[in-house]
């Protein structure tokens, strides 16, 4: 039985109100969906008691990563008003009214920023932060393990002290919030265990209402229970682990008790804490989609009426004297009047911010009517238009358009501002929904321009590949102590390539550090740590191996920028090797599915380690997260060590000439130039000049439309890789013959040389016959020129 806390009356009161409030809220948001004023409600009714206490020992500096059913914490916290609550669900575009998204996420998408206007970060420690929440289930997980190592980095190298705006000595703690079925996902495994084993403050909430939608936790979860399933896990005087402790949803005073016991352990030894907030209510179902009463027992629906967690608080306060039935009625009166005030509010200015266009458009439109009479369509468009109840900017712009469309063969002055007034549309509204996919600060990495290698004589001797690489990451280490390496083997062995051999006994573990297997938290690890203001590298031992770590990389950290739009970045380094080995999981060319899946991180294909060294330069000056793909048989060719490794940078969507020619332009990237270059050779002596193109970066691809200039002078293009057909090459033909109008000037089709679309074969044969060839390259250009002139090249076969 409960008893009467040492809490003062008016915390307490305080806390009664601030449920009811969230709670109202919830019941009004999903009336707005049902009403048409929004598209979808997810809320977090039900769990308003616990989220009130987690927010009790939540401290300025400390990061949370949930998901969306977390709105009473968020108000408790100071950081999400309820008007702003009501923005997100109408989907307001404005960040001062939804500074969370920017009315770009769905409701209950939650998120602080980060960053001031110009791109600089805000001071961490003076504010609760959240990171931006996702939809995907577990897929918080990896980044929570990230925000947390960040306290240990932080705690741990003294070289980090300076930086205050982002830690006080590593006290952060990263707490985690995820329902029961999701936990049933293997992020949340892989994270639980990955943060067990590096003993970081992360503070991890499971909220249990016994369902995920109408799948029970018999389905869910071993034993029907998270918090027995890891069991395992506790930790005990001879063991390292976790401290986990069980409550109950609607218990007000344990669930205090709860959160101040974790977070001391957290925070002060910074050791991991699960709380498994049980036999919680979840009052209006999952979501605005369906209804819980389909799937859920007469039985089971009156005990959650019996104990909703503010039917209980309510009569814990009245059992203990704290306040009447009447005094209570009048916070509950008062709390719905403050829910309906912010959601007329938010609506309200919802609705004007669409005013302008919709006003701009009936005015030009109702100028095209009176200018053009002849036309009676218009001015049925333009009443339909007025007469709209609670229009938004896409019914002005098809009816403008509508508009343009019925005066296409009129002339004047109104066909021009029609014209006008499309342009500005488009442009106000791309930066409305389509900007901050990459960095529009001034730390962007398309800012930093090309230092050139110096090259000294002996000062500048041949080396192996792998050389070049060590040497660039020993400055790199040396110069920023914010840079860290984790990843499998990159530590004690120095990677399986060396590009970190002997860096660890140099900089310290805590600087380069191994990791397990464990691909989804690796990237997370990274991600959180970034969102605290490190420079980590993370490594993938292969781009094979990608695969694993996808969903983290494309729902989180490539969209990071966007959804926030610029409220929040993590410039993480992917660091990878790929093309060209032997076996079918270990010389995979994916690229295609990488430039599909991770638009909002930089894809970097550089030919030789130099240019990687280049590109990691550049990276680390800029706020933009990318992907490194060495190639994976550089590591022992020998290549011309620069005396300015510290200085030397790659511009990002610039390619290279990388030889002359006349004939045909050829682009490709990585480890396919040397095989390109060696046809290219070959060619020559059959006299065709083939001018061969380096793409350098494929995310952005050849910003300055360079690859055109080439293909005027050649009037013919082939696109080589080594992903499957319908891959990489056809994402540059595209961008080439389409974006860049090369169409134009071609004499010949374009082609696409690509592997063959099956996993390459073993041994050497099997690579040979797998991926493109000499000969493959050899014979395409050769067939090219027989079509164009057959008298001067014969077949050859």
């Amino acid at each position: 039985m409960q008893t009467k806390s040492d809490l003062n009356k008016t915390e307490i009161l305080n806390d009664y109100r601030l449920v009811l409030e969230s709670r109202h809220a919830s019941l009004v948001g999903r009336k707005e969906v049902f009403m048409g004023k929004a598209k979808f409600g997810i809320f977090g009714d039900g769990k308003e008691l616990a989220q009130i206490a987690m927010a009790k020992a939540f401290k300025n500096g400390d990061f949370r990563s949930g998901y969306y059913r977390d709105q009473t914490f968020m108000f408790a916290i100071g950081e999400l008003t309820i008007q702003e609550f009501f923005a997100q669900l109408y989907a307001h575009t404005d960040v001062e009214a939804e500074p969370s998204s920017a009315g770009r996420c769905m409701n209950s998408h939650f998120a602080t920023r980060s960053m001031n206007e110009d791109g600089s970060w805000k001071n961490l420690m003076e504010q609760k932060n959240s990171a931006s929440d996702i939809s995907p289930t577990a897929g918080q997980m990896p980044r929570l393990v990230g925000l947390a190592y960040a306290s240990k980095l932080y705690r741990e190298n003294p070289e980090l002290a300076s930086y205050t705006q982002f830690s006080n000595k590593g006290n952060e703690i990263a707490f985690g919030t995820i329902g029961n079925a999701s936990a049933a996902e293997g992020l949340f495994f892989e994270a639980i265990n990955a943060a067990g084993v590096l003993q970081v403050p992360m503070l991890m909430s499971v909220w249990d209402d016994g369902y995920g939608i109408s799948v029970p936790n018999s389905y869910q979860m071993t034993k029907d229970n998270v918090s027995e399933v890891l069991a395992g896990f506790q930790r005990d005087e001879n063991t390292k682990g976790y401290e986990i402790i069980t409550v109950n949803g609607w218990d007000y005073v344990a669930l205090q008790e709860a959160y101040f016991k974790a977070e001391k352990v957290c925070r002060e030894e910074h050791v991991p804490a699960l709380i498994h907030v049980r036999e919680i209510t979840q009052p209006q179902g999952h979501s605005s989609s369906g209804s819980h009463e389909r799937y859920k027992s007469k039985e089971r629906l009156e005990w959650e009426t019996e104990y909703d967690c503010i039917v209980q608080f309510k009569k814990w306060i009245l059992e203990n004297e704290l306040a009447t039935e009447e005094e209570l009625a009048q916070i509950d009166k008062d709390a719905q009047d403050t829910v309906k005030k912010a959601r007329q509010a938010a609506w309200k200015a919802f609705l004007a911010s669409m005013k302008p266009e919709h006003e701009g458009a009936l005015a030009l439109i109702d100028k095209a009517a009176k200018a053009f009479p002849q036309h009676t369509e218009i001015a049925q468009i333009y009443n339909e238009l007025k007469k709209a109840l609670n229009p938004i900017r896409l019914d002005a712009i098809k009816a403008v358009k509508n508009v343009s469309r019925i005066l296409r063969f009129e002339e004047g002055a109104i066909r021009e501002d029609i014209r006008a007034w499309l342009k500005n549309a488009e442009e106000v509204n791309h930066e409305r929904y389509s900007s901050y996919l990459y960095s529009e600060s001034p730390n962007s990495a398309l800012n930093v321009e090309r230092v050139a290698p110096e090259y000294t004589g002996e000062e500048s001797p041949m080396v192996d590949g792998r050389e070049v690489m060590q040497a660039t990451f020993d400055h790199i280490f040396a110069r920023d102590p914010r840079v860290f390496a984790i990843g499998e083997d990159v530590g004690k062995i120095g990677d399986v390539n060396q590009g970190f051999a002997g860096l660890q006994d140099k900089y310290g573990e805590i600087r380069i550090t191994d990791t397990g297997i464990r691909e989804p938290t690796i990237i997370g690890q990274g991600v959180g740590a970034a969102l605290r203001g490190l420079r980590p590298i993370t490594e993938i031992q292969y781009l094979d191996y990608i695969y694993y770590a996808l969903q983290t990389l494309t729902d989180d950290l490539a969209c990071l920028q966007y959804r926030t739009k610029g409220g929040q970045t993590a410039p993480l380094i992917i660091r990878t090797r790929g093309h060209r080995l032997e076996g079918i999981w270990h010389s995979g060319s994916p690229i295609g599915m990488l430039l599909h899946s991770l638009r909002g991180i930089y894809i970097l294909v550089p030919r030789n380690m130099t240019k990687a060294a280049g590109f990691y330069n550049t990276m680390l000056k800029s706020d933009d997260p990318a992907i490194i793909i060495e190639c994976l048989n550089g590591y022992r060719l020998k290549e011309q060590l620069p005396a300015n490794l510290d200085d030397m940078c790659e511009p990002i969507g610039v390619p290279e000439t990388i030889r002359e020619g006349k004939d045909v332009t050829i682009v490709t990237y990585g480890s396919m130039c040397r095989i390109v270059m060696e046809a290219a050779d070959q060619l020559s002596k059959y006299d065709i000049e083939v001018e061969v193109i380096d793409a350098q970066s494929l995310l952005p691809f050849d910003r300055h439309h360079q690859i055109v200039e080439s293909i005027k002078k050649t009037n013919r293009a082939v696109f080589a890789d080594e992903d499957v057909s319908g891959g990489a090459s056809a994402f540059m033909m595209q961008k080439v013959v389409d974006e860049q109008e090369a169409y134009k000037y071609l004499d010949s089709k374009p082609i696409c040389i690509s592997g063959k679309d099956h996993r390459p074969a073993y041994a050497s044969d099997g690579d040979y016959f797998s991926k493109p060839n000499t000969e493959t390259v050899f014979d395409t250009i050769y067939d090219m020129m027989h079509e164009a002139d057959p008298k001067k090249y014969p077949a050859l076969y």
